[in-house]
């Protein structure tokens, strides 16, 4: 069965390549959300398998809405998605409870490896 994946990107530009990347390799992309708030909301909807959290978002960052989706789902699974390849959030994330971090520019067969590792 296919999993379930929420995109969560300010750049409706990055929401359609990885979309395609997910989308091209047989996982089904359920919700996409523009900032943090909206990705907290669409995650209580559509219950994904996984969340690709960009960090960098207005109204509320990817670290708080991890953060805010852990509260309300311990198990969740989310990756994170960044153009900064800083040290400390990525450290941060982790500690948030992400399973993994992908630098962009994305690479497709790093997206789907850190999907694969994270939802199997």
């Amino acid at each position: 069965m296919a999993k379930n994946i929420l995109i969560c990107d300010d750049a409706a530009f990055m929401r359609m390549m990885i979309k395609d990347i997910l989308s091209k390799n047989g996982y089904n992309v359920v919700g996409e959300a523009e900032n943090g708030a909206k990705a907290v909301e669409k995650y209580s909807e559509t219950k994904p398998d996984l969340v690709l959290m960009d960090i960098t978002m207005p109204e509320m960052d990817g670290i708080q809405a991890l953060k805010k989706i852990k509260e309300s789902d311990p198990a969740a699974n989310v990756v994170m998605c960044s153009a900064m390849g800083q040290q400390a959030m990525v450290i941060e994330s982790i500690q948030s409870g992400a399973k993994d971090f992908i630098v962009k520019p994305f690479q497709a067969d790093r997206v789907l490896e850190a999907v694969k590792k994270a939802v199997g």
